[in-house]
């Protein structure tokens, strides 16, 4: 995962990654990785110039197949919130 955010930083983006399936619009992407029998998602933003906000990682336990909770959209929308005010009082 590290690596796929290092490609997002770069402009590039990895084979891993993607949009956010069942979020509105494009900026917001998903990396997807297994460590033994678990999934693991990082959840960034390339919604601003020169900067990603990763706004959530967690290991997928969706119970209704490959949904993301209703619980983890909301915390990342939240945090997108947070991503865009921190952005627009630091941009110079």
């Amino acid at each position: 995962m590290g690596y796929a955010l290092y490609l997002a930083q770069q402009g590039k983006k990895a084979g891993n990654a993607k949009p956010l399936m069942g979020y509105k619009g494009t900026s917001v992407h998903e990396i997807a990785d297994n460590f033994t029998s678990d999934t693991w998602r990082a959840v960034y933003t390339v919604q601003f110039k020169d900067v990603i906000y990763v706004l959530h990682a967690f290991q997928k336990k969706s119970r209704k197949g490959i949904t993301t909770a209703k619980a983890d959209l909301k915390l990342i929308d939240h945090r997108l919130q947070l991503a865009r005010e921190h952005y627009e009082s630091h941009k110079a």
